[in-house]
Order: structure tokens, then sequence, then C-alpha cells
């Protein structure tokens, strides 16, 4: 069969222009329609996406928030994650650490605990430099206020700035529990004020910690040891918190308010620690927030203890090695109730030492800390427990820190604090 050539090319020729009527027409109509819009400016960079109303950059998630933007980087939410580096400095490079946290000294065996760091999950935490540190902190004068903890955190200060210069002791109390030293080639003076109260209290207790007879607590008088040199110092770290589950007598206007497990005084009326602590902390922020105070003061949350199966007083016990995840840990009730109060009286006194120019900041250290069971001296608060008895019954500690440790961490958070004040 033959196909007739003449109709194949008219066929042809009928689709070619069908074709360019269509092509035409579309194009016509582009032009008609996208003439009335705005022009579209194509956006190179496909992680951001810019909106033409409000011309808002929303960021993808490798644009990280600066180091130093303390207004969108939660310094205490994060994770801590291996280190292979380990610590700045070690008992042996640094004199400076008090026999009861200086755990290589004393035996502790592992040496996991070493080589972790905190990350936030919102930006990069650079790790504390201590030369920058010194430079910036020049004339100046640091005090840190509170109980033991602070005198455990001033000690991983010291050693991390004697990477670059050795601090000199230039005072101490009787008993060595405040002290003050000096960098002299920065005239930098850093204190710890022993006030483990922070109010007027006499205190009957041996270095072990075992009490003769109960506190006597005045909660309505702050202690003169520290608000007598309180605008002494450019920069203040202040807290207190675990010495109130103390026995103690409490005192308001000079008569008896009431006691805390006082046993021996059962005619006194059983008054809960928390009513003594929110009394106390009150006082301590009205004070704070209404000083003309020009510095910078870090008010410090109450850091956790982690004894298990039992307290320090029933053989509680802390042999972890590593971090835990938040999942892993649930905060003890008397935690609660005093990290409950010190976030209370924080806010309540952040507004107004805001408008009296009083630079006031939380420095919130408790949740971080609560995930580092591994870092206390355990039994290794004394030298080589289990050397004469691998079963030796030995008191545990649980609640101060092991230096090198956590507690320098801190610092690294601190110094950013600081620094982006």
């Amino acid at each position: 069969m033959r196909i007739d050539s003449s109709l194949n090319f008219n066929h042809k020729n009928y689709f070619i222009k069908l074709l360019l009527t269509v092509f035409f027409s579309v194009l016509a109509f582009r032009l008609l329609f996208f003439h009335s819009l705005p022009p579209h400016i194509d956006e190179p960079f496909p992680d951001k996406i810019i909106e033409s109303q409000n011309e808002e950059v929303i960021q993808n998630e490798e644009d990280k928030v600066s180091p130093t933007d303390t207004g969108k980087c939660d310094y205490f939410d994060g994770d801590w994650v291996r280190n292979p580096l380990g610590p700045m400095y070690t008992n042996e490079t640094c004199d400076l650490i008090e026999s009861h946290q200086n755990c290589m000294k004393n035996g502790r065996p592992d040496r996991e605990f070493l080589y972790w760091k905190w990350a936030p999950r919102d930006c990069e935490l650079p790790m504390f430099d201590p030369k920058r540190f010194l430079d910036m902190m020049r004339g100046k004068v640091w005090g840190l206020i509170g109980d033991s903890i602070s005198r455990n955190h001033v000690q991983s200060l010291l050693c991390m700035l004697s990477k670059v210069e050795k601090a000199v002791l230039v005072y101490h109390d009787e008993e060595y529990k405040s002290k003050s030293w000096n960098f002299p080639s920065y005239n930098l003076t850093i204190s710890v004020l022993w006030s483990p109260f922070l109010a007027e209290a006499a205190i009957f207790e041996d270095i072990n910690g075992v009490s003769s007879s109960e506190v006597e607590l005045r909660v309505d008088k702050l202690d003169s040891k520290w608000t007598d040199q309180y605008l002494n110092f450019d920069y203040i770290i202040i807290s207190t918190g675990k010495w109130f589950v103390k026995s103690a007598i409490y005192y308001e206007n000079n008569t008896i308010l009431g006691c805390h497990w006082c046993t021996n005084n059962k005619n006194y009326t059983e008054v809960g620690f928390d009513i003594a602590y929110r009394k106390v902390l009150k006082n301590v922020m009205d004070f704070i927030s209404s000083s003309n105070h020009k510095g910078q003061i870090l008010f410090r949350t109450s850091t956790p203890d982690h004894f298990e199966n039992g307290e320090w007083f029933s053989g509680g016990t802390c042999n972890r090695t590593e971090p835990i995840k938040e999942a892993q840990v649930e905060i003890k009730n008397l935690l609660r109730i005093i990290r409950d109060i010190e976030l209370e009286e924080f806010q309540k006194a952040a507004s107004k030492a805001s408008k009296n120019g009083v630079n006031l900041k939380l420095l919130d250290l408790a949740p971080l800390s609560l995930l580092r069971p591994d870092g206390h001296p355990g039994p290794y608060r004394q030298f080589q427990p289990f050397a004469k008895n691998q079963n030796a019954k030995v008191q545990t500690d649980c609640l101060h820190w092991c230096l090198p440790g956590p507690i320098d961490s801190w610092n690294d958070i601190i110094m950013e604090m600081v620094v982006s004040g």
C-alpha cells in the first residue's frame, strides 16, 4: 500500500503550526500575568528563606548562634561530651588543691571522669582562656561568697589561672576558711569568703563536720563578713543552700522563731528549713538589688549531691565513673525545694535590680552538675582509704568535687558570661 507523500507533509505542517500557536500563547500569558508581580530574586543560599513581607531570615541548623551572644544561647542547657584533651591542669601542676578534693593524690584509680566537657546545645562554648581572663581582669577584685563549694570552686579557678601565673596568698583567717590571693603581674585579687548561711550564725562543729550543738541562725540579719566587703568587689559569685538542712535554732527580731531538727530542745516549734532559707535569701536579694554595686554579681544555684543507697551519714556512695543523661536522673526532693526557693527569690529580685542599675545574673549550675555523679571524691576524700583493707568502711564525699573535674567547666561558662556581660 502506497502512502500519499503530500498528505503526510500537510499533516506534519499542521502540527508545527499548532505547537507554535500554543508556545506563543503561553509566552504571552506569562508576560501579561507576571508583569503585575514584584520581581523574584533567586536566593543563592539554599539554607535560607527570605520572606518578602517582613524580610525575616530563617537560618538552617548550620547557622549557629555566636558563643558570645548570651541573649540567644542558654549556656545551662546542654550535654557532657567527650574531651580527649583532658583537663587544663593536674594535681601535680597545681599545689592549691585541698586534700579532700585531691582525688588523684588520694588514690582514685579511674581517670575516665577527667575527659568530658560541657557543651551547650545552642552554641559553642570555648574553653577557659586563662591569659585572656587575666588580661581582662587587670586591677579587678573578685569575691566568691558562700560555703565549702565556693572554696572548692575558687581552687579550680586558681589552678586554671596558674597556667599563666601562680597566685600569691595574701590573706587568710584563723581557720583558713576565708582567703585572698593576688596575681602580681595583673594586680588581680581573688577572694573566697566563708559564709555558709550568708546570715549571722553561731556554728558548733569540728573540722569533720561533727556538731556539738544546733546552729544558732539569725534569719533577719545578714553576715557582716561579706556585707562589709560587698562594695569592694568588682565581680561576685554568691551562693548558699545546703547548710540550711542542718539542725538549727532560728532567731528573728531577737526572739526564738523555732527550730529545725532540734531534738534537744523539744519545747521549740518545729520550723521547716525552707521557711528559714526563704527568709534569708529574700534578705540577701533585697540587699543586692537595692545596693549601689556597679560591678557584676552572679547568684549561683545550689549544686546537687549524688549519694546513692543512703546518705552521707548512712553509708551512701557515689561509685559512677562517667556522666549520665537527663532521662537517667531525677532531682531529689531536698534539692527541688532549695532550687524552687532560689529561682523564685531571684526572679523577684532581678527586675528590681535591673531598675536600680545592679548587674545581677543567674549562674544556674545545678542542672549540668546534676549529670555528673562521677565527679565526686567518694571515699577518696582521704588519702589511700583502702591501703590497709580493701573492704574498709570509710566516709564518702558525694557533695564536693574532685579537682581537676566537672567544676572546671563552670569557669568556661563564667568567662563567657563575663566577657559577654
